[in-house]
């Protein structure tokens, strides 16, 4: 064999050359021949053409693209090439083999070394990467292994480990990688490597910055680099959370601001499955999702409805108005919690207004009611926990006090811990009638007047219309009678509802810092609002569903308290 200098015109691929696959990537060869030209001659021998390359297809078509993107004549350009005789196949697979197999790269130990020995004599990252004919990124990637200890490198040479787990090592810090190298050595303990390196490293949870809603000069904790990767991971997760959150409550203001009926902020790890939702415009009442990941990672599901309420909604579809669905507020226990407290407030109340009692009375007697009958209110609660916060309600223990006195007035010592007008399906007891008469017709006018009162007030209906308008007319203040206790947080389900109301108790930025919490871990803080463990945002605080009209905490409606006082105001202002 010889070596000549071969045009490049002259020479041609053979399929004898083994590589079979990879042939044309040649990306990553043309910077070093661009610096150092062609290092190592080509293996050819003539043909009828000129010359077929026996080993040295991806040198060649390197060339060749480089030839192309300078855009000039460089076909003429020799190339050095080791010439074969001609004629024996064999041998010159075998040529071909022994070329390719014989040419392995440099591991990044190797490279690594290499590098640091230029670098120790001055040259810069930009300088060696030109002299070796590579990426600059490559070099300062095999320059971060010297940020390893020693016996993190020497399990690496030994082949013990893989360059994957030695490329997550050069994020950690020198007393991780020792721990690291502890936890390898142990018989006991396990060393995590490869991907669950990485989580080891970051404590279970790496966020990358490609998934900051914010702007990042604004985060004022460290950044760690994954120089071999294309990533960057904030080192203090808690400050990438208070700025990830207020970006999510600023995301869902705009989509507010903009028009979206409703956004909703999911849970952190929960998934939006797209076939359980169909698109609905915003128009329609499509609403917002945003999905948050545990990677930090936020995706935001623009116009949408569950395929329940969509289905609804085609159903409703007629000429130009559709009807929107509604997802309620408040549940049917909340409502019923509310219901009960306020009326016993109410009806409190109304022992001091006889006049206005008096009133009431002929109005239910004129136009009736569903209790004129007379019936007593059976105060049902849905639940135990909720019978049992409304025997701790103020007004509600006067009202039971009251009920004794008049008992005492009308000498029905024996009926005492039943209410003194029949309930609802409850024998009359018209053996009582006479005595009861008896005693009215020598009663005097103001005990009668305070007996009529109390009647009156006794078969006032819970979750009426008149509950509301009364309230509204007596100013009553829940806070007088009521307080906040677990049945009431017990009974919130609506997530937006919760962050609103921790909004109110404890501020705007304390909401916003946990919009994505879960409604278990708000109703946690607001819980501690009403134990005194934190201060609430001002003094003598009580939810909106405790005032008199009854307000809301989201637009959506469905609050029947607020809809009944809407409906009388409208009629008689």
């Amino acid at each position: 064999m010889q070596l000549q200098h071969i045009n490049l015109d002259q020479l041609k691929t053979t399929k004898i050359n083994v590589r079979k696959k990879g042939g044309g990537d040649v990306d990553d060869l043309i910077p070093s021949i661009r610096s150092l030209g062609i290092v190592q001659p080509l293996l050819v021998r003539p043909n009828c053409e000129g010359f077929e390359i026996i080993a040295g297809q991806r040198r060649y078509n390197a060339l060749k693209k480089i030839v192309l993107d300078d855009g000039e004549d460089n076909t003429a350009q020799p190339v050095p090439c080791i010439v074969m005789d001609d004629g024996d196949d064999a041998k010159a697979i075998e040529a071909s083999l022994a070329e390719n197999i014989a040419r392995l790269p440099m591991d990044e130990i190797d490279q690594y070394k290499a590098f640091a020995a230029l670098s120790g004599k001055g040259l810069s990252p930009t300088d060696i990467a030109s002299q070796f004919g590579v990426s600059e990124r490559l070099v300062n990637q095999r320059m971060a292994i010297a940020n390893l200890i020693a016996p993190v490198l020497n399990l690496y040479c030994s082949g013990d480990i893989r360059a994957e787990t030695v490329r997550t090592l050069t994020l950690a810090t020198k007393t991780q990688q020792k721990e690291w190298v502890r936890l390898y050595k142990s018989n006991d303990d396990y060393a995590p490597q490869g991907r669950t390196l990485k989580s080891w490293l970051f404590g279970g949870e790496h966020i990358a910055t490609s998934a900051a809603l914010f702007d990042l000069s604004s985060y004022d904790g460290a950044v760690i680099s994954d120089l071999f990767g294309e990533e960057a991971y904030f080192s203090d997760i808690g400050k990438f959370w208070s700025l990830q959150n207020k970006a999510i409550a600023d995301a869902k203001e705009r989509y507010l601001a903009e028009g979206w009926r409703e956004v909703i902020v999911m849970d952190v790890g929960d998934h939006w499955h797209s076939w359980e939702h169909e698109a609905t415009s915003k128009e329609a009442g499509g609403r917002v999702y945003i999905q948050i990941n545990a990677n930090g990672e936020v995706a935001c599901h623009e116009g949408y409805l569950t395929s329940k309420e969509a289905q609804k909604l085609q159903q409703v579809l007629g000429g130009e108005k559709t009807e929107k669905p509604q997802r309620p507020e408040l549940t049917n226990g909340m409502q019923n919690y509310l219901d009960l407290h306020r009326h016993a407030a109410v009806r409190s109340q109304l022992l001091s207004h006889q006049g206005i009692a008096l009133r009431l009375a002929v109005a239910q007697i004129i136009a009736g009611s569903n209790l004129w009958c007379c019936e007593a209110d059976p105060q049902k609660a849905s639940n135990d926990a909720i019978s049992e916060s409304l025997s701790d309600n103020k007004a509600q223990s006067a009202f039971i006090a009251e009920r004794d006195a008049v008992r005492d007035l009308l000498g029905l010592h024996d009926e005492e811990g039943r209410t003194l007008v029949a309930k609802k399906g409850e024998f009359w007891r018209s053996a009582d009638f006479d005595s009861v008469f008896a005693k009215l017709l020598k009663m005097k006018d103001k005990d009668v007047q305070r007996v009529f009162t109390f009647v009156v007030a006794e078969t006032l209906p819970a979750a009426s219309t008149a509950v509301e308008v009364l309230g509204a007319m007596f100013k009553a203040d829940m806070l007088d009678v009521w307080q906040a206790d677990q049945t009431f947080l017990d009974l919130l389900r609506d997530k937006e509802a919760i962050n609103a109301i921790l909004a109110d108790i404890g501020g705007k930025q304390t909401a916003n810092a946990h919009i994505a919490s879960t409604a278990k871990v708000q109703k946690q803080v607001i819980a501690q609002y009403f134990d005194g463990t934190r201060k609430p945002n001002k003094e003598n605080w009580k939810p909106r569903y405790m005032e008199f009209p009854m307000r809301s905490y989201t637009k959506r409606g469905g609050i029947d308290a607020i809809n009944r006082y809407a409906s009388i105001k409208k009629q008689y202002g």
